[in-house]
């Protein structure tokens, strides 16, 4: 037995400690926001919060994030800074697909969270690991630099 905190809720999965945590998320606690993408931890489209970081899930094995507060997109919008990323992309119109968007916003509220005025350098750094297969990487840095001027950051 696993025992998790998702979302600031506390909840239990009987499954292997090896598991990697993208499949208890998807399979066991039937949170559908994460996406499967490479399998390998290369593209993004995986990535959720571990104590506010953020992490791949699809090879992180779900015995080593016990005890530990995860994030989904499904919770991230109760952040400041989640709220602030989403707001920002729907906004821009960010989307295309859409199947990699979910990593992508975690990718950049992890980085709002720590750095509230990024500097492009900071974008690139932040979501080099997240990949678009429709390009919208110019909306996406849009939408982080309207994101940080969000007033939903000003007193976090």
């Amino acid at each position: 037995m696993v025992k998790l905190e998702i979302n600031g809720k506390s909840r239990e999965f009987d499954v292997a400690g090896d598991m990697p945590l993208l499949w208890v998320l998807r399979d066991e606690a039937h949170m559908m926001g994460t996406k499967f993408g490479c399998g390998m931890a290369l593209c993004g489209a995986c990535t959720v919060h571990v104590d506010g970081e953020a992490t791949r899930s699809c090879v992180l094995p779900v015995s080593a994030v016990a005890g530990k507060k995860i994030t989904t997109i499904e919770g991230v919008s109760a952040t400041p800074a989640g709220k602030a990323a989403q707001q920002a992309w729907i906004a821009a119109e960010v989307v295309q697909c859409g199947y990699c968007q979910s990593g992508q916003i975690m990718s950049a509220a992890a980085l709002l969270a720590r750095n509230k005025q990024p500097t492009d350098a900071d974008i690139d750094d932040a979501m080099a690991g997240n990949i678009c297969r429709c390009g919208t990487y110019t909306r996406i840095r849009a939408a982080i630099k309207d994101a940080a001027k969000s007033p939903l950051l000003k007193g976090a």
